[in-house]
């Protein structure tokens, strides 16, 4: 069986180009990848960042399971620290209610976002964390209050449809065991994280424990990828990204850059260990030399499956970035 891929959409902004545009492109790219047999299709949640439009997760899902039959629409993720337990559980169940079995509910601990949203958003610190996952799964119906509590009779609406399946995200294995423990999937952002994932899928795996929506582990890897149908294409478009990559590392927030500006930008000697790092982070190349490497990534660690994020600034070239992926494993297309 080859290994499956989904889709992680951060809906990125161009230079010269709106937000409001990248949001209505993602309707193009999720029908496609539910076309060319992606399994899922996951937005992440970032705020007060002018290269990303996905500040919304659950409205974006709502779209796009709207939009679509059969792909699986999620978050990847909800950053739990941001928001009331209570009104993530009644956000996702209305989902649920109405797209049943097609809704994911991926979590992070971290605040997608820099201090001064999070100051908006009155959002609690990555501490807070397991309290809040455990206040939410209150409302999901799988754990219960004290008999004494004040709460103890409230409930989360609608109350006939299931919480989603809970994904915890990381990016340090910090929450694997407890992924696995509590019979939750596990996904690791590979992506932007430069620590090996493998040490994290272990651990989970060897915590886990069967749960009702997870009877057995699932582990996803997340990789940025630029896929292009020569070497030479795949290098211009990934020039762009790892010019966005260098100036968000050096608190410079600015749209994702055109292949031509990043073309023509001259590194200062401080950034290029950064852009090394991208580099590093990034499978860049051909159908087939990308396959090799997510392959070989996947194997490593024992991924069950890859989530692949290709925040290009060209669009039609993105798009073409996940047609050749598709491709090259020879995945089974949607009628």
């Amino acid at each position: 069986m080859s290994l499956p891929l989904s889709v992680l959409d951060l809906v990125p902004v161009t230079a010269g180009h709106s937000a409001a545009a990248a949001l209505r492109r993602t309707t193009e790219l999720a029908r496609l990848a539910e076309q060319l047999g992606y399994v899922r299709y996951w937005f992440a949640e970032h705020h007060d960042m002018p290269s990303v439009a996905s500040a919304a997760p659950e409205v974006l899902i709502a779209h796009i399971a709207a939009a679509t039959r059969h792909l699986r629409v999620g978050s990847g993720g909800i950053m739990l620290p941001n928001h009331a337990p209570l009104r993530v559980a009644e956000a996702f169940r209305t989902l649920n209610a109405l797209h049943p079995g097609r809704i994911d509910l991926g979590l992070g601990r971290a605040p997608g976002s820099d201090r001064k949203a999070s100051l908006a958003l009155r959002a609690l610190d990555g501490e807070h964390f397991a309290e809040l996952l455990t206040e939410l799964r209150v409302w999901s119906g799988e754990q219960t209050l004290p008999d004494d509590h004040p709460l103890r009779t409230l409930r989360a609406t609608p109350d006939d449809a299931p919480l989603p399946p809970i994904w915890l995200l990381g990016s340090s294995g910090a929450s694997a065991e407890y992924a696995g423990r509590e019979g939750m999937g596990y996904s690791f952002a590979s992506h932007f994280s430069a620590a090996p994932p493998g040490p994290a899928f272990d651990a989970y795996r060897r915590a886990f424990r069967p749960s009702p929506n997870f009877p057995a582990p699932h582990t996803i890897l997340g990789v940025s990828v630029v896929c292009a149908a020569t070497a030479e294409e795949a290098e211009w478009h990934a020039r762009a990204m790892q010019l966005a990559w260098v100036r968000i590392r050096r608190g410079q927030f600015l749209p994702l850059p055109s292949p031509q500006e990043a073309q023509h930008h001259e590194y200062a000697p401080a950034e290029l260990p950064i852009a090394a790092q991208f580099r590093a982070l990034t499978l860049v190349g051909t159908p087939d030399d990308v396959h090799a490497q997510i392959a070989e990534r996947a194997s490593r660690c024992g991924a069950d499956e890859v989530m692949v994020v290709s925040n290009m600034a060209d669009h039609a070239a993105r798009l073409q970035s996940y047609a050749l992926l598709a491709q090259a494993f020879e995945m089974t297309p949607v009628t």
